[in-house]
């Protein structure tokens, strides 16, 4: 092989064959059954993309080819002959879900230049730029006969994907993200090395969403909006609607698709129960929590926003609870609660834990919403992501900057052992005449995972301490899915659920 070469990964043209002739004799020494130029001008008029070569200084180096099928009219259990049509490739559907690999070679001169990881990729770009569901294909197994009269096709497989033996196809499809879904019998007639046996393997491709539901697809790209909230005296609930109004108008002018409160937001309102003592005046703050829901709700649909309204105080059944409202811009809300009280809560205010706990559906997919203390729990955080979170809100509310660190580093926790972003907001300022709400500390943020898609320190952005402002940041999900395929660790997936499980009682 020469010392300077050019590579080139170019679709497969006719004028391709003599050379793609020679690297088949090469690829498969010893067999007499190699492709046609019939087969290959077939291939190339029917599903040009989808031929692929690699050529090495002009020089086919490594050669894909693939089909489309509607997999439904095959499904597990076929044959090479079946799926190809005897290799007349009629089997191939433009309007299928699956794109259907018949052959990968590599030149045996090239290996080690990663031609066929080229090849592959190249693939995996085009099934999700089609939109297709998965890239099938049955694999070959040359070295399962030195193994027959030792193992099972089952077993010869189950020691390959453990390392224990190298199969050169099927360990070189394992390690490009493919998985065995199951042995497939007679499937390659006269594969002496494999004894006719193949591994159905397939890649399937994250981003795919079925036609049919194009017009509801959820966005992939979500802009976040936090309010960092001056605690300030508020003479009315009239002045507390416009001081509200102001942050959403701000931030739905940036066109997000969420606003987040902090929790307590409200507690300014207190200022006139102060002749009472704690536990007497929050519950009369309670009493705003309604009006303050229904002003919520109305501009979430005036302004186009979803909003999480922090959380209030709220009287159910002559007990004090601490709730949040989803109020989504098509005009439904659902409520959420704080399920844990911190100490203080319980001894200055009587408050009492809720008992829900789920995640939310949205226009932009799955999200949760912990409550400051709860935050702190990682049980919490896990029970959403079972239900596939993929953006949990924190409204919190802290005192001392020792309270705040609790909250923000446990977010930071939750946003990667959870593979998913978290964005917390809480209030600034103080409140000299209010009891028990006298003085706040808050830096608003949004987290993220720590891998190599992600800000190195796991911080998207965060405000700036102590001070009023709003935050806004964009999330790109998709980036989730590929952390939770492709991560340099997967801790959803590596979770060892034949040692522990969790679950909600």
């Amino acid at each position: 092989m020469q010392d300077n070469f050019i590579v080139t990964l170019e679709n497969l043209k006719l004028k391709d064959y003599r050379s793609l002739l020679k690297s088949m004799k090469r690829a498969y020494a010893g067999w007499d059954d190699l492709w046609e130029i019939e087969h290959i001008k077939t291939l190339i008029d029917k599903f040009p993309e989808g031929q692929l070569c690699v050529l090495v200084n002009g020089q086919v180096a490594g050669c894909a080819l693939s089909i489309i099928v509607d997999y439904s009219e095959f499904g597990d259990n076929h044959t090479y002959p079946q799926i190809t049509g005897n290799e007349s490739f009629e089997t191939h559907n433009p309007d299928g879900d699956v794109l259907y690999g018949i052959d990968v070679f590599v030149h045996p001169d090239f290996r080690g230049m990663r031609v066929g990881r080229r090849m592959y990729d190249a693939r995996k770009d085009l099934v999700e730029q089609l939109n297709l569901h998965s890239i099938v294909a049955g694999g070959r197994l040359p070295g399962y006969s030195k193994y027959a009269e030792k193992m099972t096709p089952k077993q010869y497989i189950q020691k390959v994907i453990a390392k224990e033996i190298y199969d050169k196809t099927l360990s070189f499809q394992l390690s490009n993200d493919f998985h065995v879904k199951k042995v497939l019998k007679g499937y390659l007639p006269g594969d002496k090395q494999s004894a006719e046996f193949a591994a159905l393997i397939e890649w399937n491709n994250i981003y795919y969403e079925p036609s049919e539901e194009y017009v509801h697809i959820p966005k992939t790209v979500i802009r976040l909006g936090l309010v960092q909230w001056q605690m300030r005296p508020t003479p009315s609930l009239k002045a507390m609607q416009e001081q509200i109004e102001f942050f959403i108008d701000v931030v739905s002018g940036y066109q997000c698709d969420f606003i987040l409160f902090p929790e307590l937001f409200n507690a300014p309102l207190m200022a006139e129960f102060n002749h009472l003592d704690e536990a007497s005046a929050i519950r009369e703050l309670a009493k705003y929590t309604e009006p303050l829901k229904e002003i919520f709700q109305e501009y979430a649909i005036n302004y186009n926003v979803n909003i999480i309204t922090g959380s209030m105080p709220v009287m159910s059944r002559g007990k004090l609870y601490n709730k949040g409202f989803l109020c989504r811009r098509d005009g439904t809300s659902e409520t959420y609660e704080k399920i844990h009280m911190t100490p203080a809560e319980v001894s200055a205010w009587g408050m009492s834990g809720g008992r829900k706990i789920q995640a939310f559906d949205t226009d932009c997919g799955k999200i949760g919403v912990l409550i400051c203390y709860d935050v702190e729990f990682p049980e919490m955080g896990r029970l959403l992501a079972d239900e596939d979170m993929k953006i949990l809100f924190v409204p919190f509310l802290t005192d001392t900057q020792n309270g705040y660190m609790r909250v923000r580093l446990c977010s930071q926790a939750r946003a990667i052992e959870n593979e998913c972003y978290v964005a917390i907001a809480g209030s600034v300022g103080n409140l000299p005449k209010v009891n028990n709400m006298d003085i706040q500390f808050a830096q608003s943020g949004v987290f993220t995972p720590s891998d190599f898609a992600f800000p190195t320190n796991g911080v998207k952005t965060e405000a700036t301490p102590n001070t009023e402002m709003t935050v806004i940041a964009d999330v790109d999900v998709n980036l989730l899915k590929e952390l939770h395929t492709y991560g340099s660790v997967r801790n959803l997936k590596d979770r060892r659920k034949d040692l522990y499980t969790l679950k909600k009682k």
